[in-house]
């Protein structure tokens, strides 16, 4: 159960924004199509196949902590294992890789643009975040410094 109190008109404008993107993707809209090799729209399935894999494992990791908002659950918990031991945000990656590897499958140019105003997007919410996350988990500093927002760090 979320604690409505913690909601704010950001947590409703970022779910919003990332809704109607999601919608814009899915419109059976194309300004330009793309041309590429069928050994790279076949590998552009594999990358899908891995954002899937990664949305997937990521919410199941993330459990009963699992909301759309930005702010986090009121009961919630830091979690720093799987997944979340590499990358802060692995939803977000995978729905990157996944929407990524469709539309190069698909040769979409539209899709591809729709996808960089989503990652635009997911940047922003990120940051919006872990602000609350700060302040939620004083852990969450240190956490910040391993690992990676979108992607793994080099170490």
């Amino acid at each position: 159960m979320t604690n409505r109190k913690t909601r704010n008109a950001y947590d409703y404008l970022y779910v919003a924004l990332q809704i109607a993107l999601f919608v814009c993707y899915i419109l059976p809209f194309e300004f330009m199509r793309l041309h590429f090799p069928a050994w790279f729209r076949i590998m552009s399935l594999l990358v899908s196949g891995i954002g899937l894999a990664v949305v997937i494992f990521a919410i199941l990791q993330l459990n009963t902590n699992l909301t759309p908002f930005p702010s986090p659950k009121k009961n919630s918990y830091l979690v720093q294992s799987g997944l979340y031991r590499y990358i802060r945000h692995p939803i977000y990656t995978g729905i990157i890789l996944l929407l990524l590897g469709y539309a190069l499958y698909i040769e979409s140019l539209y899709r591809l643009t729709i996808l960089i105003l989503l990652w635009i997007l997911f940047y922003f919410k990120t940051v919006y975040e872990e602000k609350a996350l700060i302040q939620k988990f004083p852990d969450y500093k240190e956490y910040k410094v391993k690992t990676g927002q979108f992607w793994p760090l080099k170490r």
